[in-house]
């Protein structure tokens, strides 16, 4: 079920997200988001980091993919000296 509320931004750039809304999706103080702008739409995404068991999942499974794409260490440290350069 959507619920929908008005608010308004500050001087600073702040919006509040209203109450019900918060407390809806189980907002907390210092919650991160991803702001997307879509045309007149401001869409704001919450978004956890992922826990430290997680992350090791994430970075076993990069590795397994360069392992099968057979990308070597010296390809993303070329690969990011390039950019580095402006390339």
């Amino acid at each position: 079920m959507a619920t929908a509320a008005t608010t308004k931004m500050s001087s600073k750039g702040q919006v509040v997200i209203p109450e019900a809304i918060r407390k809806r999706l189980g907002l907390e103080p210092g919650d991160q988001f991803v702001v997307v702008a879509s045309n007149d739409a401001v869409i704001l995404k919450s978004i956890t980091p992922p826990s430290i068991d997680e992350f090791g999942a994430l970075i076993a499974e990069a590795r397994k993919q360069a392992r099968r794409a057979r990308i070597k260490k010296s390809d993303v440290t070329e690969a990011v000296a390039a950019v580095r350069r402006g390339r």
